[in-house]
């Protein structure tokens, strides 16, 4: 019988469902961002994630589930999800949606890195030399030679830092995976999100330290509290729907598989978020994005093949997959 916590194609098909409901939750919050601030978005959205992911608990095997022996490296986890959100989202304020994203797609780089020292994971010349690629993909997109950029270099490098938190986060969901199941880790970022935003709430909720500010990334942040009207209440639901399945998506995937294999199929996540730019908010990627988009896309096909071909199975033998 298979291991598992060793099922690439489960682990494949849950990445590309986490990576749908990261595109939409980014729509919805681009959406919003206007009228309320993003601690409010983040309680609203947790809070209602909280009771999907529960539900995931229980069908998991019950509340005993959120036992664990590490709790520190699940604070930890819960901290770097925290600031590679509000960074990421705090950059979407102000960049289109597409190009937000293909900042923020240094993160499966990372995550291959990342997986040599911390995980042990064998990732050869030939992968690396994709991932080199994909970095250079992903330079095309910033154009940092660009002297003429309307926006803030400092809030270009936004997306890119929250890619490096949440490649550690990655990392760490895989370490944790021989031990914690998919929905306990969900549970626990959740509460993460409620922890801060409610320390966002208690200390900025008035809205008084957004006062004279002309950043809109630190508007977005620091912006007073709204009741939500009632047109926007169901998007704050999708908000949470969309929260509690990315938790358990990718906390699932990355436990199922190597990071090395999981990552790529985050690369999705680009032409989707280009999608909703141009046709929800008119925003219509330049010729460098799509030069970026097919470097960055490329090297992740090709890390993908890589691994395939390195894991089939030599003819004649039984599959490591499973009996037939």
């Amino acid at each position: 019988m298979k291991d598992r916590l060793d099922n690439p194609a489960l682990g494949i098909v849950l990445i590309c469902l986490g990576v749908l409901a990261i595109s939409v939750n980014d729509l919805l919050i681009k959406w919003l961002s206007g009228g309320y601030p993003l601690h409010q978005m983040v309680f609203t959205r947790s809070a209602i994630g909280l009771c999907f992911t529960f539900g995931f608990v229980f069908w998991e095997g019950g509340l005993g589930l959120l036992r664990s022996r590490t709790p520190g490296i699940h604070a930890l986890r819960g901290f770097l999800v925290v600031v590679a959100n509000m960074t990421f989202y705090a950059a979407v304020a102000v960049l289109p949606l597409g190009q937000a994203t293909a900042l923020f797609f240094v993160a499966p780089l990372f995550i291959t890195l990342l997986s040599i020292p911390i995980l042990g994971e064998k990732v050869g010349p030939l992968r690396l030399g994709a991932v080199i690629v994909g970095f250079l993909g992903v330079l095309v997109m910033q154009q940092p030679w660009n002297t003429d950029a309307q926006v803030s270099r400092i809030v270009m490098l936004l997306p890119v830092a929250a890619a490096l938190f949440y490649a550690l986060m990655q990392v760490l969901t895989r370490k944790l995976g021989a031990t914690t199941a998919a929905s306990a880790m969900a549970v626990y970022t959740q509460g993460a999100f409620l922890l801060v935003s409610t320390a966002f709430f208690l200390i900025a909720g008035n809205g008084r330290f957004a006062e004279g500010v002309s950043n809109e990334s630190l508007i977005f942040l620091l912006r007073a509290w709204t009741w939500p009207t009632p047109e926007d209440w169901p998007v704050f639901i999708g908000l949470g729907l969309c929260s509690g399945v990315v938790g358990y998506c990718l906390s699932s995937a990355y436990r199922l598989a190597d990071a090395a294999i999981i990552a790529p199929f985050e690369y999705i996540g680009l032409p989707m978020a280009i999608f909703w730019g141009w046709t929800i908010f008119g925003e219509w990627p330049e010729i460098a994005t799509w030069i970026g988009c097919a470097l960055i896309i490329g090297a992740g096909i090709f890390v993908f093949l890589r691994e395939q071909a390195r894991n089939r199975p030599l003819p004649g033998r039984r599959s490591r997959w499973g009996r037939r």
